[in-house]
């Protein structure tokens, strides 16, 4: 009787781990009229943006790139991009889940 107690136990804490971290993507496309040079993705509740996405890539007006976000237990993101001229395009509580970002001069900073 110990022994079902102690496993079933052990296997809802293992199993609330693997419920905890998902992986998620957001389709980024830009329709700026400019090359985005930088693009950080930082969970909702960050207060610092994490390392440039993008690394040694650009994207291109008219792409689109996809981005995966993995180990992260909620699907709610600040985005920010940098387009050619040092311009920023800052999208807040973005839902990757649900949504994916279209980027145009509208949404400058």
């Amino acid at each position: 009787m110990r022994i079902n107690v102690l496993f079933a136990a052990l296997l809802m804490l293992c199993s609330s781990s693997l419920v905890m971290a998902a992986d998620y993507y957001v389709d980024i496309t830009n329709r700026t009229g400019y090359t985005l040079y930088y693009m950080y993705v930082s969970p909702a509740d960050s207060k610092s943006w994490e390392e440039d996405v993008l690394g040694n890539d650009v994207l291109m007006d008219g792409g689109t790139q996809r981005v995966t976000i993995t180990g992260y237990d909620s699907p709610i993101f600040d985005i920010r991009l940098v387009d050619e001229e040092d311009d920023s395009y800052t999208f807040w509580n973005v839902d990757v889940s649900t949504q994916d970002l279209v980027v145009t001069l509208d949404n400058l900073d």
